[in-house]
């Protein structure tokens, strides 16, 4: 699909020039930092304030001999921040972002704002190749070497001369967030690599220590490498007394260890606990003080909070499925549901710090509240979970 805008600001039209394509060439950020290729297999959502690029570099105009710039790009998230450019320190921006699964491409101009989404879904876990190319008053994304995306501008104004340096970041933006039209999810659960920007060999700068991995194979699935956890506040989840809470979860869990999820409120004991234990072969469900044990061969788990009872429906195979039913003496344990944490890899602890413990390791394949898919790009997580994909 090609989508083609003209932008009217204050009567004269504004045509996006040169320096608008170069924004897909190289950023700048501060501090001293490990340098890579800009080639490099990079995965987008590491450890760092959420909005930070990742990695970035930066190049003065007049060394850019090209207006094309291209990579491969792999995801599961269907939301999240690929590309940042920009030149006049930021006056002049673009930013390429993923908006239910879709490319977003947002453009500053001047006084004047373009937004433009369109081409095919990108989200299915596949490598993509992406190129961005400027052809006189239209810059246009092409995926895998169709034409996604056209933005069009013409201005009646006089072309100033474009000079100074250019800035790219992967990862992330560095302008504020509210100057963008189309607010989103910053958090890419995705990787890039093969990256060619306008032909240019400068390093790209990044300021951790090393790059996490991207992995060579990945499936659907929320994963957990044993270091933090998830934390909802669970007021957010819609619950009557009358239907209940329903919680259903979809793993291999012979390939879990740790604390599944929890529910606590402020001061309270915790309400209660799903713990797969990898030694034992046994996943527990603890409330309060009563516990069920479960073969670890689940691969589905359904949990039913009612008024006065709780109901697991446990499915082993297609073929075996068991119901668990435990009484609840405690009539107002649904209340305490309202106000507290639901938690996803881990226990979280007491005091100001809520620091966790008995964090999981394994991939979650699916998580429904309340018959509603959990996306945990939405909660406080620990950034060593990967919202979106799992190692396969």
């Amino acid at each position: 699909m090609t989508l083609v805008w003209k932008a009217m600001a204050g009567g004269p039209l504004l045509t996006l020039s040169l320096a608008l394509v170069v924004l897909w060439a190289e950023v700048q950020g501060n501090g001293e930092g490990k340098k890579i290729s800009g080639s490099s297999t990079v995965y987008l959502s590491q450890d760092r304030d959420i909005w930070r690029p990742l990695i970035y570099t930066t190049v003065n105009i007049s060394e850019i001999n090209s207006i094309k710039s291209s990579f491969q790009f792999r995801t599961f998230d269907p939301e999240g921040t690929i590309f940042y450019g920009d030149t006049k320190n930021g006056e002049d921006w673009f930013v390429l972002s993923l908006k239910d699964g879709i490319p977003l491409m947002q453009i500053s101009k001047a006084d004047i704002l373009i937004s433009v989404a369109g081409g095919p879904k990108l989200n299915d876990g596949k490598w993509h190749t992406l190129e961005v190319s400027n052809h006189g008053k239209f810059v246009i994304l092409e995926v895998d070497g169709s034409e996604g995306v056209t933005v069009g501008m013409q201005s009646k104004q006089t072309e100033e001369d474009i000079s100074g340096e250019l800035r790219l970041a992967l990862g992330g933006i560095l302008i504020k967030k509210e100057q963008m039209i189309i607010q989103f999810e910053p958090q890419m659960d995705g990787c890039v690599r093969q990256g060619n920007w306008l032909n240019l060999s400068t390093p790209w700068q990044i300021e951790a220590e090393d790059l996490w991995p991207c992995y060579q194979n990945i499936r659907p699935g929320s994963y957990f490498s044993g270091k933090g956890l998830a934390v909802f506040n669970t007021s957010v989840f819609l619950t009557e007394e009358d239907d209940g809470l329903k919680i259903e979860l979809w793993s291999d869990f012979t390939q879990m260890d740790g604390t599944v999820l929890s529910i606590k409120a402020p001061g309270q004991d915790l309400m209660f606990t799903l713990v797969a234990n990898n030694n034992t072969k046994v996943v527990t469900f603890a409330l309060g003080e009563n516990k069920i044990n479960m073969k670890s061969t689940l691969r589905g788990l359904l949990i039913h909070f009612m008024k006065d009872s709780l109901t697991l429906h446990a499915d082993e195979s297609d073929l075996e499925r068991t119901d668990s039913i435990m009484p609840v003496n405690h009539p107002g344990y649904l209340t305490t549901w309202r106000e507290g944490h639901l938690t996803v890899g881990g226990l979280l602890g007491d005091g100001e710090d809520n620091v966790g413990s008995q964090f999981l390791t394994g991939c979650l394949r699916k998580i429904q509240v309340q018959e509603k898919d959990l996306d945990l790009d939405f909660a406080v997580k620990h950034m060593s979970i990967s919202s979106h994909s799992c190692p396969a």
